[in-house]
């Protein structure tokens, strides 16, 4: 994890078939933030969130890590970021085991945290560690989704409707997850209704279609 991380965007504007999706975003965050990005549906959430993955290129403005840009070494940027979608995202076939493990080795080509102890600290049923994911209710689909997350040290958790599916219980959980991450020196940027309850770390608005 990176020492005193920093994330800005500068005049941020993405069109979509002539069409202002959002325009002239200006924001920062740092170590110890989360950003809890809010709009309508259509007002360019999860837009801004592939955006801020360099998943997809904006139309001007510039998005910066620690003062570089990062199109510059976005190899770098990656390193730092633990991107979860509002799908899964994960292989029905697979166990949760095999899921986290394969997660890790195609966005880092390296060996994460222990899969199992995640999953633990994930409060999956043991039995579940062994089973193919399609068997699995989806609150627990997405509980291995979150995995991701805790699988390697990335400064930067990028989260589209983290508490999808979760039960109260679930969203405690999240909400506990993103405490440590920021007690750690992480930040996080994540799109959500629910109203946060998330300690020791410091969360700021953004809200889209205004």
């Amino acid at each position: 994890m990176t020492e005193n991380p920093r994330l800005e965007v500068e005049g941020l504007t993405f069109v979509r078939n002539e069409r202002e999706i959002f325009t002239d975003l200006n924001f920062s965050i740092q170590s110890g933030q989360i950003l809890q990005v809010e709009g309508h549906n259509g007002s360019g959430k999860t837009t801004l969130l592939r955006v801020l993955c360099g998943l997809t290129i904006p139309s001007e403005g510039e998005i910066r890590w620690c003062g570089e840009r990062i199109r510059a070494n976005l190899a770098e940027y990656n390193a730092e970021l633990a991107y979860v979608g509002h799908a899964p995202g994960i292989k029905d076939e697979l166990t949760p085991v095999e899921n986290l493990e394969l997660a890790t080795s195609m966005e880092r080509g390296r060996e994460g945290a222990d899969a199992e102890r995640v999953l633990e600290r994930l409060r999956l049923p043991a039995f579940c560690e062994d089973v193919p994911c399609r068997n699995l209710s989806a609150g627990q689909r997405r509980r291995v989704a979150l995995g991701r997350l805790l699988m390697l040290d990335a400064s930067l958790w990028v989260l589209d409707e983290p508490f999808t599916a979760l039960d109260r219980e679930g969203r405690a959980l999240v909400e506990e997850l993103l405490a440590e991450h920021v007690q750690r020196g992480g930040m996080a940027v994540l799109t959500t209704h629910h109203v946060m309850n998330v300690s020791g770390g410091e969360v700021c608005g953004l809200r889209l279609g205004t």
